[in-house]
């Protein structure tokens, strides 16, 4: 909200329009106001309007969700875990888990930072928990 002065009288309160931020106070005139030329000092009676230029908002970089391979960790465990962190299905989760078997890593997903984040976090407390040496790591794409 913003107050303005209308021509020395009492101010009225707005709604500023979502995303304009004013560092200095600004002299905005209200559609429909109706002031004396020698209020205006001669000028022009109609409204002005306050724009801010846009910045264009960045694509957030992706991150790969690794599991890696190691040789006490159950199939069944690894499959469990795709199934609830990753919400994979069946086929999906054995598939991958395939892949980690026989090539050492596999991909679980690609997402932002913090959801990989918490991914990775989430694999490796229930590993834990489960007492499997199970390990899942992050990498840009």
């Amino acid at each position: 909200m913003i107050r303005v002065s209308k021509g020395g009288q009492r101010p009225e309160t707005c709604l500023v329009v979502a995303g304009l931020d004013f560092e200095e106070p600004q002299q905005v005139k209200l559609a429909g106001d109706k002031e004396k030329k020698e209020d205006q000092g001669g000028g022009d009676t109609g409204t002005q309007v306050i724009t801010k230029p846009r910045t264009k908002a960045k694509k957030p970089r992706l991150y790969k969700v690794l599991l890696l391979n190691d040789d006490y960790t159950p199939m069944d465990f690894v499959i469990f875990i795709l199934e609830q962190c990753f919400n994979k299905s069946r086929s999906e989760a054995t598939g991958i888990m395939l892949q980690v078997h026989r090539s050492g890593i596999g991909i679980c997903g690609v997402f932002t930072y913090e959801v990989a984040e918490t991914k990775v976090s989430q694999v490796m407390n229930l590993a834990k928990q489960s007492e499997h040496p199970l390990q899942c790591t992050m990498e840009k794409e």
